[in-house]
């Protein structure tokens, strides 16, 4: 049985929309991060790094969002959520899932916590603006990529990992000036993503309510 560590519309969130989609059994276990539970004895024998996500799946035990959504979609591979080894369509998803997990989940982290960065609060505010225009310029990129695409998705007509992935990055934006869902490809993109049933149970589960995106 798969058991997926998870705290409320975090980085547990493409996994657990893939898990759906996958139809896959599973255990969901709530962290409780406002009472510090990622950072207890019982959580940090498991994740010595007190990140979430965390996929139990026998004796494996994997952290990374990205690389949990690589080893599900690998390990129920007749779903297709992965095309096949080897293949142009591979390197895509794979390029895209390091795209966004390298760059505008990085940036976006910037976005949130810029107290990481720099110590007074006028340095953290302004790296807060940064990071913002930063992502705003990420996702003309990806909202003219989805327009080139050629389908619904970014691999074109096959949904694929990238495109959980890139939701719940998409979701991250929703308070900002401009936001994912005003843009003219992302827009239309979140909505048929969201109308899938994967996106609203994962997000039931969550306990996560509206504005979803």
């Amino acid at each position: 049985m798969l058991k997926l560590y998870f705290s409320p519309g975090t980085a547990c969130l493409a996994p657990h929309f893939l898990l759906e989609e996958l139809g896959a059994p599973y255990e969901l276990v709530l962290v409780d991060t406002a009472r510090q539970e990622h950072q207890q004895v019982a959580y940090l024998k498991l994740n010595p790094n007190g990140k979430i996500p965390l996929l139990i799946a026998d004796d494996l035990l994997l952290t990374e969002s990205a690389a949990i959504c690589f080893y599900l979609a690998d390990r129920y591979d007749s779903k297709g959520l992965l095309p096949p080894f080897k293949s142009k369509e591979r390197a895509q998803a794979t390029k895209w899932m390091m795209y966004l997990t390298n760059t505008l989940q990085a940036e976006l982290l910037s976005y949130f916590y810029p107290d990481r960065l720099t110590h007074t609060a006028d340095a953290q505010a302004q790296v807060k603006a940064k990071a913002e225009e930063r992502v705003a310029q990420m996702l003309v990129f990806i909202d003219a990529s989805l327009a080139q695409s050629g389908g619904d998705f970014l691999l074109g007509n096959q949904l694929s990992i990238a495109d959980l992935f890139l939701f719940m990055l998409c979701r991250w934006t929703r308070h900002m000036q401009k936001p994912a869902r005003t843009y003219p490809q992302l827009g239309p993109f979140l909505e048929r993503m969201f109308a899938r049933p994967s996106i609203v149970k994962a997000f039931e589960m969550e306990g996560i309510v509206a504005p979803y995106y």
